[in-house]
């Protein structure tokens, strides 16, 4: 009875891992993240990043597709300024290694890195 009692219980833990993981109640800290500058679609569409994507990322970053960093912690994170775009600030910076700093949003499985500035 009682390997019972802990199988149902760990099948309901496992259960509701993913409600658990994806809330979205939105976490916000300052962080400082290094990582790649990359255009967000081509990443997701294909993985494309670093130096042979430099020019096609800038393209799409300048062309207003969404700009993120590809953080040396393995995240993702969305770039934005004070409730606004960087893409014309960050399309320079394409397929480059750079520090941003702000205030980090997660939430429903997406990272957001809002306020941010690029740390020189």
């Amino acid at each position: 009875m009682k390997a019972s009692a802990i199988i149902l219980v760990a099948c309901t833990l496992l259960a509701a891992t993913p409600i658990i993981g994806y809330g979205t109640e939105p976490s916000s800290d300052t962080i400082t993240v290094k990582g790649e500058v990359i255009d967000v679609v081509c990443y997701l569409e294909s993985g494309a990043s670093g130096p042979n994507h430099a020019d096609c990322a800038k393209t799409c970053i300048s062309s207003g597709l969404p700009v993120g960093l590809k953080g040396e912690d393995g995240k993702i994170y969305l770039l934005f300024g004070d409730h606004k775009p960087m893409n014309d600030e960050l399309a320079q910076y394409a397929a480059q290694t750079i520090t941003v700093k702000g205030k980090a949003v997660s939430g429903a499985g997406v990272n957001m890195i809002e306020n941010a500035e690029i740390v020189k």
